[in-house]
């Protein structure tokens, strides 16, 4: 199936501007805009005659079995459950519990700008009950199951810092994925601060994920975790602040990878560009949260271009001075572009040859092998 991320794809402010229906406007080919009013579901079936008896149907218009996919997790119970869903802008939080293992999600028009799960909570955002959500509770969509697959959809946070200027708590995650084998093809991460939240349930469980031909945005950390996580020909940008006067605006990676394990992130072909000035952004700082002060953060950004918009001088940071990034598993191989320029060596520590040969998808993923998964 050919990559529908050609072109720099919408901004998080956008996307609601280029929703259901868009696809003819957004000059997308016949095959990919299979979706329209008379095919809810393209190719992907309809209640009538369903893919398979698991495989529910989503439209917001009510051409589905539930109009939302809120309805259709509580829905659909038990292991192997696969959503179809039609374009649409759906609102709503939604937490994808660990009883609903094997979950499959398809965006039925195979662009992911047509299927948009979004929702505006931050940390600081208050509860109805009392308190306020936290980093975790702000998550659009929460994905604690193993083995979930999503296919060309979008995940967004749209809460915005401008609109709440008395709210300090500013993280606001699009998703955050915990469960060990989750795969994202062809899918986009969209927010401000924390954007995708690539962790794992427990400090001693590895939890492993694989991003392919996905699109994220964000500003502050806004790929960030604990989890084992490839992410293959992907595209980060970062996005442009007026709220901050100087450099640095913020940074792409801030992994949280525990001591014991091997492997954090792996970043493998893939690009990062950016709506900020040149060199106002950092590529990464590691996060040793105060819950696992034993935590090594590991990542490994190797045949990748960065933009301009990433310091090659230092584009690394501390989050906490007390853990310094060269006390952690920082790494980089055969990088290029105007951010990848080694221009001070000490502050981009690369692989060997040798030590690159075990920096890949089957090292990190082992006996899961989701590149093989049709679409």
């Amino acid at each position: 199936m050919p990559s529908p991320h050609p072109r720099l794809p919408l901004s998080r402010r956008g996307l609601l501007l280029a929703g259901a229906g868009t696809a003819a406007a957004l000059g997308l080919a016949a095959g990919q805009a299979a979706a329209g009013p008379r095919r809810p579901f393209g190719r992907y079936g309809s209640p009538a005659a369903r893919l398979t008896p698991q495989t529910l149907y989503v439209d917001p218009h009510g051409r589905g079995d539930v109009t939302s996919v809120r309805e259709a997790v509580a829905a659909a119970t038990g292991a192997g459950r696969t959503l179809v869903i039609a374009p649409g802008t759906y609102r709503d939080t939604v937490v994808l519990d660990t009883t609903r293992t094997g979950a499959t999600w398809i965006g039925a028009s195979e662009d992911p700008r047509d299927v948009v799960l979004v929702y505006d909570n931050a940390a600081g955002t208050p509860k109805p009950g009392g308190g306020t959500y936290g980093t975790t509770g702000s998550a659009t969509t929460t994905v604690q199951a193993d083995g979930f697959t999503a296919r060309w959809i979008t995940f967004a946070n749209d809460w915005l810092r401008a609109d709440h200027p008395g709210v300090t708590g500013t993280q606001a995650v699009a998703v955050k994925v915990q469960g060990d084998r989750s795969a994202f093809h062809y899918c986009r991460f969209l927010g401000h601060q924390d954007t995708l939240y690539a962790d794992s349930p427990a400090l001693g469980t590895f939890a492993r994920q694989y991003y392919a031909h996905c699109y994220a945005e964000g500003d502050v950390d806004f790929v960030f975790g604990r989890a084992t996580a490839v992410y293959e020909h992907c595209h980060f940008h970062t996005l442009d602040r007026t709220d901050l006067a100087a450099a640095p605006y913020g940074f792409v990676f801030a992994p949280s990878t525990a001591g014991a394990d091997p492997h954090g992130y792996l970043v493998t072909d893939s690009r990062v560009s950016s709506a900020a000035p040149d060199g106002f952004y950092k590529l990464a700082r590691p996060w040793v949260p105060s819950s696992d002060t034993t935590a090594r953060p590991s990542l490994t950004v190797r045949d990748s271009h960065l933009g301009p918009g990433i310091d090659a001088v230092a584009p690394y940071a501390n989050m906490s001075d007390a853990f310094p990034w060269q006390s952690q598993r920082f790494a980089e191989y055969r990088d290029t572009g105007p951010g990848a320029r080694i221009t001070v060596p000490g502050n981009r520590p690369q692989l060997t040859p040798e030590q690159a040969r075990s920096e890949t998808r089957a090292t990190y993923l082992g006996d899961w092998a989701p590149w093989k998964q049709g679409c």
